[in-house]
């Protein structure tokens, strides 16, 4: 599976240790950045991954920041993105489930690596279940 990844200096520590998880189990990680722990605008990093979500070059994008709420409220600007803050394993299964989301959003400041990795998991491999939710997705853009 190709996951694009990307965090600001709040999420750093957290997103590099999500990529080498992925990609010790096979998935191809396409790394936005950033590059270290300098400060950096996180809407930039966003875009990037969204972009890469939404021309097809990844079929899933994670999102880290300091809090989550920035990075997914950027990522959510482009049609066809939807992107999840979570903090709990059922909201990572009910994204998937009831909102087809394709952007995971973890606050790197507020979720242990434990977590994080247990939410990424869950995200990544819960089908989207259509049916009654399908209508609704589509009115999201």
């Amino acid at each position: 599976m190709f996951i694009a990844i990307a965090s600001d200096h709040g999420g750093f520590a957290l997103k590099k240790h999500l990529a080498a998880l992925l990609e010790k189990e096979g998935h191809m990680v396409i790394d936005r950045g950033c590059p270290d722990e300098s400060s950096v605008d996180y809407p930039d990093l966003a875009a990037l991954v969204a972009q890469d979500i939404l021309v097809g070059n990844a079929e899933f994008g994670i999102l880290v920041c300091g809090t989550g709420i920035g990075m997914s409220i950027m990522a959510n600007r482009h049609p066809g993105v939807r992107a999840a803050l979570v903090h709990r394993d059922d909201y990572a299964k009910l994204a998937r489930e009831h909102n087809d989301a394709n952007v995971i959003c973890l606050g790197g400041r507020f979720v242990s690596k434990e977590d994080a990795e247990r939410f990424v998991k869950i995200f990544l491999s819960t089908p989207f279940e259509g049916g009654r939710h399908q209508r609704r997705v589509e009115k999201l853009g």
